[in-house]
């Protein structure tokens, strides 16, 4: 037996993860009415299966190579990592996989919560099929926020769903380590999850395609250092390598790759991209493509709409979780903005109402030994784009970097425009770097004058000194 209500609100939000929660946040502290819609847990990709248990899962990981760069430590660290007590607290931070506290936080910010699978039903329209059988129409007077995320991409493997492979999900939520592990892929998922199974006492096989290395995106040198420190805690990497097949046999899987190789393990993950989580949301019935990727301007309004909006992975601009947040942050402005008549501003980059930081300055950390934090445009970029510009290179090798650890390793690239004399990118590579990008990040955002960047002093001793070199071999080069 099913139940049938009609309800109508200023705001709905299909998707309750980060950035539908922040969509929801900012469209009630505007004094809009909000409705928000969720599928499965409240909170969405990141709370339990992405940033918070991935994490959690490295953490230990990257503390205990830190110590051992330490005399006084490093010789009471050689035994293996506690590996149960290490996914006891991987568990403790997804709240055992339950989402009673993202709940009591969306309502105390007044929204309402709806759990089911949501659906466009038209304009400013959502059915809502309830869990229960219940079924629910929402209607929006002012603007529906798609916020559903992205899922792993597979490759077009015949018989891979009979495998049962490991997407970033299972990679993240397993209960133990697998005694082998390979690892199709070469990005961010794919080293974050080599380094934290390797250290959790898995032996772990990278298959890479093509010759671009680990990173790709990034500054060459960010993989490069990646891949020499894997190798050297003992992941095989092999680069030009395709996987042709995989089959599971007796439980144990069995790939074979384009060179003929055929490697046996007890799991395999493949890290080979994201899809939109768009295929059963109604898009057919506004007139977009299910499946796609949301196109958006800057004030994350869908392209050809005046009411919808794709916040987040689905719009494909930055797939980050702090990146989708600060999209929201935007959304909810914008939406309150023109629900109130007041003219936005998406046309004025850096303004109230625009996610300018999409295209100019996206901070991102890789959190592998050593750690990769980069933020703007990397040197290609910077010059596909048109800019006349010049990468400073310079070792971390200062005092700060020398206490935190013996023979510690890094490198550090600032993208500086030589017509206006700011910085367009940076990249730092080595131990603890994550926690200096965001320097960074206010001097790319801030279009910072590297004149000005000068009377930035940074503090001694620490990491933070490397700012000084880029700056000294700026000018003197």
């Amino acid at each position: 037996m099913t139940q049938s209500d009609s309800l109508t609100y200023d705001v709905v939000v299909i998707g309750a993860g980060p950035v539908g929660e922040n969509v929801a946040d900012r469209t009630r502290a505007a004094g809009l009415s909000t409705a928000i819609v969720e599928s499965e847990l409240v909170g969405g990709e990141c709370s339990y299966w992405a940033c918070m248990p991935s994490k959690a899962l490295l953490r230990p990981v990257l503390a205990r190579a830190d110590a051992r760069r330490l005399p006084g430590l490093a010789q009471s660290l050689q035994e293996p990592l506690d590996a149960t007590a290490v996914l006891a607290r991987r568990d403790e931070f997804t709240s055992h996989w339950k989402d009673d506290g993202q709940v009591q936080w969306v309502e105390g910010i007044g929204a309402e919560l709806y759990r089911g699978q949501g659906r466009l039903a038209g304009p400013r329209t959502v059915e809502v099929a309830g869990p229960d059988g219940t079924r629910r129409t929402l209607t929006a007077r002012h603007a529906v926020a798609v916020c559903t995320g992205s899922a792993a991409a597979l490759p077009p493997l015949p018989g891979l769903a009979e495998v049962r492979p490991w997407t970033s999900r299972e990679a993240t939520s397993a209960e133990r380590a697998p005694g082998r592990l390979i690892v199709v892929g070469a990005g961010v998922v794919a080293v974050e999850m080599a380094t934290a199974w390797q250290a959790l006492g898995s032996r772990v096989t990278m298959l890479v395609r093509g010759d671009g290395g680990l990173l790709a995106r990034m500054e060459p040198f960010a993989g490069e250092l990646v891949a020499e420190s894997l190798t050297e805690a003992g992941v095989d990497i092999r680069t030009g390598v395709s996987v042709e097949s995989v089959t599971r046999e007796n439980g144990t899987v069995v790939a074979v790759t384009d060179t003929g190789d055929r490697l046996e393990a007890d799991e395999i993950l493949f890290a080979t991209g994201r899809t939109p989580r768009t295929g059963d949301i109604g898009l057919d019935t506004v007139g977009l493509k299910p499946g796609s990727w949301l196109p958006v301007d800057d004030s994350l309004r869908v392209e050809g709409s005046d009411w919808l909006y794709a916040v987040g992975d689905v719009n494909h601009r930055a797939l980050l979780t702090h990146q989708g947040k600060y999209q929201a942050r935007i959304a909810g402005a914008a939406i309150a903005a023109r629900a109130s008549g007041v003219p936005i501003l998406e046309s004025d980059p850096w303004g109230a109402h625009a996610a300018t930081a999409d295209h100019d300055a996206v901070p991102q950390v890789v959190f592998t030994d050593p750690e990769v934090a980069s933020v703007g445009l990397t040197l290609a970029e910077a010059e596909q784009a048109g800019h006349r510009v010049r990468a400073v290179d310079v070792p971390i090798a200062v005092a700060g970097s020398s206490l935190y650890g013996d023979g510690y390793k890094g490198r550090a690239r600032m993208v500086v425009d030589l017509e206006d004399e700011i910085v367009r990118g940076v990249t730092f590579v080595g131990p603890g770097v994550g926690e200096m990008i965001h320097s960074a990040t206010i001097a790319v955002a801030g279009r910072v004058p590297i004149s000005r960047l000068w009377h930035a002093v940074p503090s001694y001793p620490t990491i933070s000194e490397v700012w000084l070199r880029l700056l000294e071999t700026y000018r003197d080069n």
